[in-house]
């Protein structure tokens, strides 16, 4: 029970945060730069068109968010927000180290291995997922294969990416 509360508890704060991290993308909310700002910042690093690959980006925060937060198909949840993740890693932060002070890897990093446990440790029992007797998708070969979806899925978006030879050259 004490576990099943604890799944329970960084299911509802970490979902609830990422979805909200995806919906200043997207809607512009909580200080955000909606669709159309953040699609601006997505061109310059090199993803066009920019509003796309920030509607992408933020819908998998915004959806994976809920759905951790729900425990409905959770690896699925946790999965969008890996692969999010992966791609701010790597296109953003990286260069810059690992701590948040000089916009390094640090939150990333975070949100992904929080979405990470959450995939392996399941739902728990006060999700959607037990409700509805979708155990069967937390089983270990299950959660591995979606996870390895996600990181192609990332890969391939990465590979998209175009950044200015200006850029390229200071990266």
């Amino acid at each position: 029970m004490s576990v099943d509360l604890g799944i329970l508890s960084i299911r509802a704060l970490f979902g609830v945060a990422i979805a909200a991290h995806g919906a200043q993308k997207v809607f512009g909310w909580f200080g955000g730069y909606g669709l159309k700002g953040t699609g601006g910042c997505f061109e310059t690093l090199g993803f066009r068109p920019g509003v796309a690959f920030a509607a992408a980006a933020g819908l998998s925060e915004v959806g994976g968010g809920i759905l951790l937060t729900l425990g409905l198909f959770t690896p699925f949840g946790a999965a969008a927000v890996l692969a999010a993740m992966v791609v701010a890693i790597v296109s953003v932060h990286l260069k810059n180290g690992f701590f948040a002070m000089s916009n390094g890897i640090e939150l990333p990093f975070l949100y992904a291995a929080s979405a990470l446990g959450l995939a392996f440790s399941g739902a728990g029992a006060f999700s959607l997922d037990a409700l509805l007797g979708l155990t069967f998708l937390s089983e270990p070969s299950n959660v591995e294969g979606i996870l390895v979806l996600a990181v192609l899925g990332a890969a391939a978006t990465l590979a998209l990416r175009r950044p200015d030879q200006k850029q390229a050259s200071a990266a």
